[in-house]
């Protein structure tokens, strides 16, 4: 693959060993002939902070490197995640691969996995993108909600529910998994919708191709609307104001191991049986 050349860093100063793998990780780019770094708190990333850079490296947890979503996204450069967090579904390198390897990484010696994004319109002129989900709900969490969805100007239903979760297949182990959604592979293109606590049982996820265009309206009386991109921005949506989900045009890469294997993380993150060989 390419090799970087201009690398920019993301650190969550609050995560226990982030700075100080941030300046290991830093000193091995120089060592490598990394010609521009530069460095920011994960806390004040500057709007157009990675113009310029041809790499992105978070070092935090999947938090963190969500944080960054949108402004790689805008550069157009692949984020390399590296997890000083908990669970790190994104964040695929551990601070040992990360010590090990960075180098080589650089240099070339990486693959890179193409995720859909979401695309969310609140408004005029007021949209935003999303690597795992759209969460839509009450503004004040002890509500119910009334949402009506259309799929491609079709009715589907309504739901009175604690809220709508829209997902990316790369998002369907984060919220959609908590709500009982289903876990889809991240190269399906696909749009996974999953109610939360709806008050009718035959409610399940929805699954839908990733060239629907989905339309919510709030038909709960005198109520405004929580909207969510991954748990970090919030919109609040005003009664009778549609909100629309659709697939992004653009697309985030994210810098993998040569030898990342989707189902190993799944069973080691979600603690799953490794499998048995039979002896014969």
């Amino acid at each position: 693959m390419q090799p970087f050349r201009k690398l920019a860093f993301v650190v969550n100063q609050q995560k226990n060993g982030a700075a100080k793998l941030a300046r290991e990780l830093i000193e091995l780019a120089r060592a490598a002939g990394i010609t521009r770094i530069k460095s920011a708190n994960a806390r004040h990333l500057p709007a157009g902070f990675f113009k310029g850079s041809d790499a992105c490296c978070v070092i935090g947890g999947d938090g963190t490197l969500l944080g960054a979503v949108r402004e790689a996204t805008r550069a157009n450069i692949p984020i390399i995640g590296v997890n000083q967090g908990s669970l790190g579904y994104l964040t695929t390198f551990s601070p040992e691969e990360a010590r090990a390897n960075f180098i080589e990484l650089i240099q070339g010696s990486y693959r890179l996995a193409s995720r859909a994004l979401l695309d969310c319109h609140t408004g005029h002129r007021r949209r935003d993108l999303a690597l795992n989900d759209v969460l839509i709900k009450a503004e004040h969490n002890s509500r119910l909600v009334r949402l009506e969805v259309h799929a491609d100007g079709e009715l589907v239903t309504d739901y009175l529910c604690d809220g709508l979760v829209f997902s990316t297949p790369t998002g369907s182990t984060a919220y959609n998994l908590s709500a009982g959604g289903p876990i889809v592979h991240p190269a399906a293109r696909v749009i996974a919708m999953t109610p939360i606590c709806p008050h009718t049982l035959s409610n399940r996820t929805i699954v839908f191709p990733d060239s629907v265009h989905l339309k919510i309206y709030n038909r709960t009386l005198e109520s405004r609307l929580l909207v969510a991109m991954d748990g970090q921005r919030n919109r609040v949506v005003t009664e009778g104001s549609p909100i629309g989900v659709t697939i992004a045009d653009q697309r985030l890469n994210l810098v993998q191991q040569i030898d990342y294997a989707h189902f190993g993380v799944m069973r080691a993150k979600l603690k799953w049986s490794g499998g048995l060989t039979d002896k014969k």
